[in-house]
C-alpha cells in the first residue's frame, strides 16, 4: 500500500521561500508521473508543477521561474521549491502520483499561507 504525505507548509511573508516535501511510503520510483496541485476555497484544484521524467517538467504559468519540482527516488521524496512567494500562492498544496496501470494517489495536503 502506497501513501503520499506532504510536509513543509507554513505561514511566510511575501518574497520568502519555502520547500514542500512529499514522502511516498512504499516507494517513489514506481511512479512515472508526480505532481503538485493546489486548491483554495471555492475553486478547483489546479496543477502547479509536474515531473514525468528525469528532466521533463511542466509548470503553471503563474509559478514558472519561481517554483522548482524535483524528486529523489532514493529518499522516496518529491519536492517543491517555492521562491519569491506571493499572497496569491496561498493554498492547500497536494502531492499527486500515478503509476502505470494504477489509480492516482493523493496526499492529504499541506497549508501554505503567504502574508503581504
Amino acid at each position: 500500500q502506497v501513501h503520499l504525505m506532504e510536509s513543509g507548509g507554513a505561514l511566510v511573508q511575501a518574497g520568502e521561500s519555502l520547500r514542500l516535501s512529499c514522502l511516498a511510503s512504499g516507494g517513489l520510483s514506481s511512479f512515472n508521473e508526480m505532481a503538485w496541485y493546489r486548491q483554495t476555497p471555492g475553486k478547483q484544484r489546479e496543477l502547479v508543477a509536474e515531473i514525468t521524467g528525469p528532466r521533463k517538467t511542466n509548470y503553471a504559468a503563474s509559478v514558472a521561474g519561481r517554483f522548482t519540482i524535483s524528486r529523489d527516488n532514493a529518499k522516496e521524496t518529491l519536492y517543491l521549491e517555492m521562491n519569491s512567494l506571493k499572497p496569491e500562492d496561498t493554498a492547500v498544496y497536494f502531492c499527486y502520483g500515478r503509476r502505470p496501470f494504477d489509480t492516482p494517489y493523493w496526499g492529504q495536503g499541506t497549508q501554505v499561507t503567504v502574508s503581504s
